[in-house]
């Protein structure tokens, strides 16, 4: 039986809900520690640690900090409504700084050493993947929030960003179709996200699409040279450029694409990875018209997203922006806080085997279930580039389940 929905509160609403916290600490007081924490992990009668992994320095700070922000407004509104099974929530944050080796350290500490809960954290895949095999050993838990490639299942992760088959086929379906598009050259950062997507990429557009790749290219995180590139771009006139450059290096490559005259009146474009946070830094005018594939964009009209906007920019000022991943990542505690109710427990396999079925639908997206394969079902949305850096969403699917591992594409 699925979990209640978890209520998401406005921050209008925050002081209301922690007069509330005594009442519900004390329906929960009955709750003894050694019920519902039978494997060490760092609980008491009266808290709960977790922890948080993310860059907060390096090329991908521009993309994690909204992640670290959002986890930190969910965990305070859910501490204001009384915590989980009476307990308030308190976080370690570590820094990954966009170094995977850091990643996989830091991992190891907030579950060896500080004995967390549940951490939620990474942004890269490659930073997934240096600590995945740390949670599998130590049976820790992990909130993923990027939209990644697939691939991978595992009891330890709750991926709350979407899988190739929720971003990248439906966006190329949408812009085959929308824009008659047959040829597509593929830009990426040089590591196994974007690598994987373009492998993904290319096989629907060559074997479903009945398109052509006319290029492929790779830059290592941090690059802030395009000039090259750019320059074979325009001889090659493709219908769509594709991208998955991520972090820091995109503030270049808009900039760039703009100063060669490379814009929306000449040339599709359609990416995997930039969302407000990022155009915060390339700024709007940089990629006005240009495509962004996303489930959710901060422009969403519907009174889940109206209220967390307005509690996100209450919290982090009226200029702060809100991208897919962070709201993701704000789904994060909320559905670790329903599964371990529904748990009655933090024992991270019993939260785990808890998991599926759980369904917010309060989520900002609008409605989200945790499949059995620990992904969530979604929408994909195609949003347009405006020019004061928000997106307007020109098409929108509906719920798809989630499909990790599709066949034909690995």
């Amino acid at each position: 039986m699925d979990a209640q929905p978890t209520r998401l509160l406005p921050r209008r609403l925050a002081l209301g809900a922690a007069a509330l916290s005594l009442l519900a600490a004390s329906l929960f007081s009955h709750v003894a520690n050694a019920e519902v924490n039978t494997t060490g992990l760092a609980v008491t009668d009266t808290e709960v640690i977790v922890g948080q992994l993310h860059s907060a320095t390096g090329t991908m700070a521009i993309s994690e900090t909204g992640s670290i922000q959002a986890e930190r407004l969910a965990i305070e509104q859910i501490n204001a409504s009384g915590g989980i099974l009476g307990r308030q929530i308190k976080v370690i944050q570590e820094d990954g700084a966009s170094d995977w080796p850091t990643f996989a350290e830091k991992a190891k500490k907030l579950l060896v050493g500080d004995k967390v809960a549940a951490v939620f954290g990474c942004w890269t895949s490659a930073s997934r993947k240096a600590v995945l095999p740390v949670f599998e050993k130590e049976n820790g838990l992990l909130y993923y929030p990027t939209f990644y490639e697939g691939l991978e299942q595992s009891k330890n992760v709750i991926y709350t960003g979407q899988e190739a088959t929720q971003q990248i086929l439906a966006g190329l379906d949408w812009i085959a179709k929308e824009k008659g598009a047959k040829t597509f050259y593929l830009i990426g950062s040089d590591y196994i996200w974007p690598r994987t997507s373009m492998k993904i990429a290319r096989k629907h557009i060559e074997n479903v699409l009945g398109g052509k790749v006319v290029g492929e290219e790779y830059y290592p995180l941090g690059n802030t040279q395009f000039g090259s590139l750019i320059n074979k771009v325009k001889l090659k006139k493709p219908d769509v450029v594709f991208t998955a450059v991520v972090g820091g290096s995109n503030v270049a490559f808009y900039k760039q694409m703009k100063a060669a005259g490379v814009t929306a009146a000449k040339q599709n474009l359609l990416t995997l990875s930039v969302t407000e946070d990022e155009l915060l830094g390339i700024g709007g005018e940089n990629m006005e018209g240009f495509y962004a594939s996303m489930k959710y964009f901060q422009s969403l009209d519907n009174p889940n997203n109206k209220a967390f906007v307005e509690a996100f920019k209450a919290k982090y000022g009226q200029d702060a922006v809100i991208g897919d991943v962070t709201q993701a990542a704000y789904l994060g505690p909320w559905l670790w806080k329903a599964a371990v109710e529904k748990a009655g427990s933090f024992d991270v396999d019993k939260v785990a085997a808890a998991s599926p079925g759980i369904e917010l639908t309060t989520a900002p997206e609008g409605y989200v279930k945790v499949h059995d394969n620990h992904h969530l079902w979604s929408k994909t949305r195609i949003g347009q580039v405006q020019k004061d850096g928000q997106f307007k969403v020109v098409y929108e699917s509906d719920l798809i389940e989630p499909n990790p591992f599709p066949k034909g594409y690995q």
